[in-house]
């Protein structure tokens, strides 16, 4: 008797690979995670990430620790700083003179702050925090992510990442948060918790941040596979 040979049945269907993730921002207000949630993106997609502004324009950072609260060299950098600063030094010697102009200022603090992300955008992608790169590269480059929460959970986080009290963390939420906030809109006249500046917004406070990191990642994965389709219908 001859065994009927047994129906070839189709294996699964492959399913294609997720189109690489090449460019991510990140926007974060104080104790809502971010020097926790960039580092590991950048660490996950195997991309450069690019810190707040630091001493180290234009280049690159490896994976890793950073800060919730602000660098020496974002304080140096924020606007407010920067003229009251200017102002502290060259107050007016009699009452005709008129206060000196802020143009150039701005300007000086826009190139600080945008050398990194062009640099890093022209070297074929990264993970970004700050430097308001959600305004500065708009929303057809790139996946744009803001993390918030309310302050009195963003207090308790961010004291425990940092490992200070939460009278410390509280003190520099409002350093932070205020400081942060200037520099976008003094430089580009947008509001940092403006939704609509970003593809996601989540509160980073109500799930633990790893949570937060796949979030992000399956998001912006199935962004870059809807953005890959309609360029490949047009």
């Amino acid at each position: 008797m001859t065994a009927e040979a047994s129906p070839v049945r189709p294996g699964p269907t492959p399913t294609p690979a997720s189109p690489a993730v090449r460019l991510i921002t990140v926007s974060a207000s104080y104790g809502a995670g971010g020097s926790v949630v960039a580092p590991a993106l950048a660490d996950r997609l195997g991309l450069p990430f690019l810190q707040r502004v630091t001493t180290s324009e234009g280049h690159p950072a490896e994976p890793g620790p950073c800060d919730e609260q602000m660098t020496a060299e974002e304080v140096k950098a924020t606007p407010v700083h920067r003229l009251l600063a200017h102002f502290t030094q060259a107050m007016p010697a009699g009452p005709t003179q008129s206060p000196p102009s802020t143009y150039h200022q701005d300007q000086h603090l826009r190139g600080h702050g945008e050398a990194g992300i062009h640099r890093l955008v022209a070297a074929g992608g990264g993970v970004i925090l700050g430097r308001a790169a959600a305004v500065v590269l708009g929303k057809d480059r790139g996946y744009h992510v803001r993390l918030d929460g309310p302050p009195a959970r963003r207090v308790a986080q961010g004291a425990a990442i940092e490992g200070i009290s939460e009278e410390q963390a509280r003190e520099r939420l409002r350093a932070a948060d205020k400081a942060r906030t200037a520099y976008v809109r003094r430089l580009y006249r947008a509001d940092p918790t403006d939704a609509s500046l970003y593809h996601l917004v989540i509160d980073s406070t109500a799930i633990p941040l790893d949570t937060v990191t796949e979030l992000i990642l399956a998001a912006a994965r199935t962004h870059s596979a809807a953005a890959q389709d309609a360029t490949a219908r047009s």
